[in-house]
């Protein structure tokens, strides 16, 4: 394997620099937030368990990776 040289760091000008003023947006608008919709939904008791399988590894709750396979499939087809 070949080491890299390390570069010595110098307080010499570095050539012509263009200082870009904030082009990111704060991070509450970099967030997609949608109307949440309540619904009554009856699944099987196997799917649930999967989902609440699955959300425990993650840490996050089954409810939430639900809603988050249901949006990416529904935006799947738009």
């Amino acid at each position: 394997m070949m080491k890299r040289k390390r570069k010595k760091l110098t307080y010499e000008p570095i050539g012509r620099v263009k200082i870009i003023k904030d082009f990111l947006p704060p991070p509450e608008k970099l967030l997609v937030r949608h109307k949440p919709v309540k619904i009554t939904l009856t699944l099987s008791q196997d799917s649930v368990d999967f989902f609440k399988e699955v959300a425990h590894k993650e840490h996050i709750p089954y409810q939430k990776l639900i809603r988050a396979l249901l949006d990416r499939y529904a935006s799947q087809y738009r």
